[in-house]
């Protein structure tokens, strides 16, 4: 069994959930919420949403949940580096995505802009939509009823104006941090940055594999990831040739993932000792986050950051597709506003259950939100006539 740090959150010390139920025989109450993500339908659809490349253009690119895996692994490799709770962290990172649009960033902005009159829309909110009211398994309640530690985690970011709203309905609740300017568990901290720091990788990579950017771009305007990848061909100069750049970049990255996991972790030890956190509560109380990179390996790692969205995710085939997905969420909401009955029969009852044009537009966005990027493309070919994306 693993042994805990006094600052990791236990599953035995748990706030609970939403719906009290009885405990689990052979499971912990984090290890339960795992399962009931893994199981979760929103889970299943993250297969075909986009990370940065739409579904149709490859099969070998990630996608949602390839990046949820990915950032699970990173999550519990410095969790129990730090005597964190892993099943926890392991949650969180595999429901962090759950409520994200189809098409990326770009389907979140498009539907947020569609929203703008009725509430607004942002994927974190979303996220903890899905396990809170919109996955349908339980008799006894709606949503997966998670522990408030993972409901915490989910909700990585916050206006202040939600929280109230969230308040209201949940007192003291996932929402009261945004609200007090506490902090979350490190566990929901630890994953907020193994998100990150697999995003920036693994965006390199598929960047690369897609012929958008080259390595030479990225040593010559990128010091991180210039440092590994000449430190690579120093200890495998025969991976120069052409036929070897494929293990020349994955080494590259290899070494810079590894690198960065370390670099949090010695960061991290340092700032928990010297906050001298005892507790899960003083964590809470410390006043700043504790897991994080040194100020070196941030400013480096924020460089990369910054060259993958100039070159990469603006970049003109990138920017021509994200365009198109755009319109197909613009279309496919207004269209369903004015025909609500075009959608699946439970969000049509849902519709004609709605009080307000506010709830009619928030079933409308739940219905959106949770199509796959083929889903979608294939709904807005079958309503307009138009093949935007492919065909799905």
């Amino acid at each position: 069994m693993q042994t805990l740090a006094p600052y990791a959150c236990d599953p035995r010390q748990s706030r609970g959930r939403r719906f009290d139920e009885p405990a689990a025989p052979t499971r912990s109450d984090f290890q339960r919420d795992r399962d009931r993500i893994v199981h979760s339908s929103a889970f299943r659809r993250l297969v075909y949403k986009t990370q940065v490349f739409v579904n149709h253009e490859g099969d070998l690119f990630r996608t949602r949940l390839t990046h949820s895996l990915e950032v699970a692994q990173l999550g519990r490799s410095i969790a129990r580096a730090l005597s964190l709770e892993e099943d926890l962290v392991e949650a969180i990172c595999l429901a962090h995505d759950l409520g994200h649009t189809p098409f990326g960033h770009a389907g979140q902005d498009a539907l947020n802009e569609c929203m703008r009159p009725h509430g607004g829309f942002e994927h974190n909110l979303q996220s903890l939509r899905v396990v809170d009211r919109l996955e349908e398994r339980y008799p006894a309640f709606d949503g997966l009823n998670l522990t408030f530690e993972a409901r915490e985690g989910i909700l990585k970011h916050c206006s202040r104006s939600n929280a109230q709203l969230l308040n209201e309905r949940e007192p003291a609740g996932v929402a009261q941090r945004f609200l007090d300017g506490t902090q979350p568990s490190l566990e929901a901290q630890l994953c907020n940055l193994a998100d990150a720091i697999a995003y920036n990788a693994h965006d390199v990579d598929d960047g690369v594999r897609s012929g958008l950017i080259t390595m030479v771009q990225l040593r010559d305007a990128v010091p991180l990831f210039a440092h590994y990848y000449e430190a690579t061909l120093r200890d495998w100069p025969a991976l120069v040739v052409p036929d070897a750049q494929r293990k020349l970049l994955y080494e590259s990255i290899r070494r810079m993932l590894s690198d960065q996991v370390y670099d949090v972790i010695g960061q991290s030890r340092q700032q928990i000792e010297g906050c001298g956190v005892k507790t899960v509560q003083e964590v809470r109380n410390c006043g700043r986050l504790l897991i994080g990179f040194s100020e070196e390996m941030k400013s480096q790692s924020q460089a990369l950051k910054q060259f993958l969205f100039r070159q990469l995710y603006r970049h003109p085939q990138v920017m021509q597709t994200m365009e198109s997905a755009q319109q197909v969420v613009h279309d496919l909401f207004a269209a369903y506003m004015v025909e609500p009955e075009r959608m699946k029969p439970r969000f049509v009852q849902r519709v004609q259950a709605a009080k307000t044009l506010n709830e009619r537009a928030r079933v409308v966005a739940d219905f959106v939100a949770g199509m796959t990027d083929r889903y979608a493309a294939r709904e807005h070919e079958r309503i307009t006539g138009l093949q935007l994306l492919g065909g799905g």
